[in-house]
């Protein structure tokens, strides 16, 4: 872990990987040489869920790298926990039992789960954490993707949907009504870390410095899994309002399309920018709309901002799948989400849509 970069977060234009990108370079300084007008952090750092984690926190924070540090260690507990790579995970026991008898869970996980079936639910079946076995069908388990056979989605179809796993919330238990089907919360499982580490970091003490009359007290911090979920606590430094994140263009990452000022709020991003194979002339990513069986098409990328992380990775997910006019429908009926999506045949229209629309400053594109 590197435990003393120091950035200054004006360089910091976003933090976020496919489409939320790192606008400049960032840069180390040594603290006699840090910029005094401006903001100056450290920046810590962890491989974990097959991506780098970071945590951002401002210099002078009190035991900031034991801090830092315990949120990052909890990631690690938490991928442990969730992964479906290691036989030994909860969720992988989960898997291979629940289809037999109903199987108690670890309350945060139980919560998360359910949670994951309101959402299956909110969004009509476009979010699935259940699609385990079509991942595996499409080869996106392993990383090298392939187009299975009719006979293939015609059985994986049957092994698939939320619809299929019982919760018992009295008894803290997970059963499948259908043989084969398989919990993968990929979709899920980064914002989730992330909330999760950021409820650690929040229990830090406050800052010596003193405070203005009704500025926030606490830990200002930002965090971020792979660059495609970033969440916000507090603010960038004094005078300043949020985190400003920069969203990146899915077919030019290089080139901004949007700066989002985060406070408080998670930002999430889904686009095949990386995960993808050709098919008979056509690109197929590993997003995968389970009512169909098929690779979404139709966008970009999808970048949503909402409370929690865990809320934003998996929204982002669905309205990549559900497309503008349904996203627009969910946040309509849900104002504490916001939006900003990419058409594929419309690439240079960002669309903003939700009540948190003016979070997103839409540059040229």
């Amino acid at each position: 872990m590197n435990r003393r970069e120091f950035l200054s977060p004006r360089r910091l234009a976003s933090v976020a990987g496919p489409v939320l990108a790192l606008a400049d370079e960032l840069e180390s300084l040594p603290p006699e040489e840090a910029p005094s007008q401006q903001p100056v952090h450290l920046r810590f750092a962890r491989k974990a869920m097959a991506t780098t984690f970071e945590v951002i926190l401002p210099f002078g924070a009190p035991s900031a790298s034991a801090s830092a540090q315990a949120a990052l260690d909890e990631i690690d507990r938490l991928e442990a926990q969730l992964t479906v790579y290691r036989d030994s995970s909860e969720v992988s026991r989960l898997n291979s039992r629940a289809a037999q008898h109903p199987v108690r869970v670890e309350a945060n996980l139980f919560e998360l789960l359910a949670l994951a079936a309101t959402l299956h639910r909110e969004t009509e079946g476009a979010f699935d954490v259940s699609v385990g076995a079509l991942i595996k069908a499409w080869g996106f388990f392993r990383r090298s993707g392939r187009v299975p056979t009719p006979q293939e989605r015609a059985q994986v179809a049957e092994r698939i949907g939320m619809q299929h796993v019982r919760l018992d919330p009295q008894r803290q238990t997970v059963a499948f009504l259908r043989q084969g089907l398989e919990l993968n919360l990929g979709s899920i499982g980064k914002g989730y870390a992330l909330d999760r580490a950021a409820a650690l970091l929040q229990a830090m003490p406050p800052q010596p410095q003193p405070h203005s009359p009704g500025e926030e007290r606490g830990v200002g911090a930002l965090l971020h899994g792979g660059h495609s979920s970033i969440l916000a606590i507090g603010n960038e430094g004094p005078g300043t309002h949020g985190w400003t994140v920069g969203l990146s263009d899915p077919q030019r990452p290089e080139c901004r399309r949007a700066l989002v000022r985060l406070r408080n709020r998670a930002l999430a991003t889904s686009a095949i920018t990386h995960q993808h194979f050709e098919h008979e002339g056509k690109k197929l990513g590993h997003l995968l709309d389970p009512r169909t069986g098929w690779p979404a098409d139709g966008m970009l990328s999808a970048s949503v901002t909402a409370p929690t992380a865990t809320v934003a990775d998996a929204l982002a997910t669905a309205f990549f799948i559900l497309g503008i006019d349904k996203a627009k429908a969910y946040c309509e009926a849900h104002p504490e989400i916001g939006a900003a999506l990419i058409a594929a045949d419309a690439p240079q229209r960002l669309v903003r849509i939700g009540r948190a629309v003016e979070e997103f400053d839409v540059l040229r594109a």
